[in-house]
């Protein structure tokens, strides 16, 4: 039994269901009960189009329960439209089920949740186990957001090929984005990779739409993936990007991360998803953080800021002027801030460091160790605060 083929074989099966009418949780469920039927009688004989197997009995079963449900008895008229057993034409769905799973009417928690367990193909279980939640209420929290896409209907069809990138709702494809970018940014949890499978996922949807901020986002998961293997030492605690061991960094998907980015670059329809990975790049592309481009990284956040005029990329590029033209620059950047911005203690202690005031430093790493909500991030901001402390007690006459 091949359970990756039969896992990515999920979302189009689901997607073929979705587009005949049948309503979204029940085509959820009639594509579980199709995978039940393949694990048990597979082994004995597969198929020779797995696909096509999966979606005929997906059907069935589907007008099987329709058929079992009285309140559904307008839906009869389905039975008489069943496709008959064979290969399932050559139109690849899947696309239209991200948008589904993405819909605006859904939380970004539950569109998440979604994504993972119709377009992932991920058990409930997974997911409660990698957001560290019971499954009951992962489970509840999927059964939610089945019940609002299934009101829907199915989703509009595409005004355009995929190498045009136009759907019938604006904002279709940045609304799929920011929830698979929400899946990477999770990381990594019990004994699931989310970063891992948003790369899994992002390069199928780059496969189904020809989308420059789509290869964006695919090079940038690429390009901060590279470096997991140096972002933590062997006692668990953090590394920051310029202390990190270079050595460690995956070259092999810099390399595809640079590559992806410079070809959709070349389109001139930059996105924030590709400013983004360009910055991601220029650390990735010097050998020593010494070495880093910090002036070219400061026109990338330039650029940045007036795609989104985020107060975090604000903040982040006033980071990189401190780098690019000393740190007094930095603090003059980051005045322009509000100071009750997340991290932005730890950027001011940072700067003020650089800047020489030690003490300053040492009492807002202390502060945004307080405030920090990610237990590495707080462990070294608090190990910071005391070892500026320390120098600090060591100069004090005696």
């Amino acid at each position: 039994m091949d359970e990756a083929l039969l896992r990515s074989l999920i979302p189009s099966v689901l997607a073929v269901l979705v587009r005949r009418g049948a309503d979204f949780a029940a085509a959820e469920d009639a594509v579980q009960d199709a995978l039940v039927e393949a694990v048990r009688v597979w082994p004995a004989g597969p198929p020779r189009d797995a696909k096509g197997w999966l979606v005929t009995v997906a059907w069935r079963k589907f007008l099987d329960a329709t058929r079992a449900d009285t309140a559904r008895r307008r839906r009869e008229d389905l039975v008489d439209e069943e496709p008959a057993p064979g290969p399932v034409p050559g139109v690849d769905d899947t696309l239209q089920l991200y948008f589904l799973c993405a819909h605006p009417s859904l939380t970004p928690s539950s569109a998440v949740a979604l994504t993972l367990r119709a377009v992932g193909g991920l058990t409930t279980r997974q997911i409660a186990e990698a957001y560290l939640v019971p499954e009951a209420t992962m489970a509840q929290r999927i059964s939610r957001a089945k019940r609002t896409v299934s009101g829907l209907g199915p989703p509009p069809a595409r005004t355009g090929p995929g190498a045009g990138g136009r759907f019938d709702r604006p904002g279709d494809v940045s609304t799929v984005l920011r929830v698979l970018y929400l899946v990477f940014n999770e990381g990594y949890s019990g004994d699931l990779d989310l970063a891992a499978e948003a790369i899994r996922l992002t390069r199928q949807l780059a496969a189904a739409i020809d989308h420059p901020e789509v290869a964006g986002l695919l090079a940038l998961m690429l390009l901060h993936h590279a470096r997991r293997a140096a972002r933590t030492a062997p006692d668990g605690s953090l590394v920051p990007l310029a202390e990190q061991d270079r050595g460690r960094w995956d070259t092999g998907a810099i390399a595809e991360g640079v590559e992806i980015l410079q070809a959709a670059l070349a389109r001139d329809r930059l996105g924030e998803f590709q400013a983004q990975a360009a910055i991601a790049a220029l650390h990735a592309d010097a050998p020593t953080a010494e070495e880093t481009d910090w002036v070219q990284i400061v026109e990338w956040y330039d650029e940045l800021t007036g795609l989104t005029d985020s107060p975090v990329v604000r903040l982040n590029r006033a980071v990189a002027v401190g780098e690019a033209d000393g740190p007094r620059a930095g603090l003059a950047a980051l005045a322009e801030l509000d100071d009750s911005l997340p991290r932005y203690a730890a950027v001011a202690a940072y700067l003020h460091e650089r800047a020489g005031d030690l003490t300053t430093a040492a009492r807002l790493y202390a502060e945004a160790a307080r405030k920090a909500t990610d237990v590495l991030e707080r462990d070294h901001l608090t190990r910071r605060a005391a070892r500026l402390n320390t120098r600090l007690d060591a100069d004090r006459p005696r």
